[in-house]
């Protein structure tokens, strides 16, 4: 991340809707991230959010895809992933522990700082902002 950038610089990569691509959409953001105290942090969200777009969306139908796009500014870092639509707009499901589904957008939503779904004809858009010098919640550290 460049700290003295003033204007946001914004990446964007679209992929196929096979599983195996959920490992490139990370090493994808790793290599832009890479010195950023929030990489770690950004990798693990859009894991979860690629993962959500192929097991819950048309994206991981046998033409589907997803793209993600990745903003940085000094202040934030924005994380979205756009699928194909489908059956339901994405939600935060409050799972007990032993679920084994269904917890992945809330766990989304305790790492970054804020997260909104926004809803068109061509698919959901899940979008994960982390603050620069601030805790998950807003809170300044």
């Amino acid at each position: 991340m460049h700290e003295y950038t003033s204007a946001a610089r914004v990446w964007g990569l679209t992929c196929p809707g096979f599983p195996e691509e959920v490992s490139r959409a990370r090493r994808w953001t790793r290599d832009i991230l890479r010195g950023s105290p929030l990489a770690e942090d950004a990798e693990l969200i859009v894991s979860e959010l690629s993962a959500n777009a192929i097991l819950h969306t048309a994206s991981g139908l046998e033409s589907g895809s997803f793209h993600l796009a990745l903003a940085v500014s000094s202040q934030v870092v924005a994380l979205s992933v756009t699928d194909n639509g489908g059956a339901g707009a994405p939600k935060v499901e409050h799972q007990g522990q032993e679920a084994e589904h269904g917890r992945g957008l809330g766990m989304v939503s305790a790492i970054a700082h804020r997260v909104s779904v926004h809803d068109s004809d061509a698919g959901h858009t899940v979008t994960a902002e982390l603050f620069t010098g601030a805790r998950p919640g807003g809170h300044p550290c």
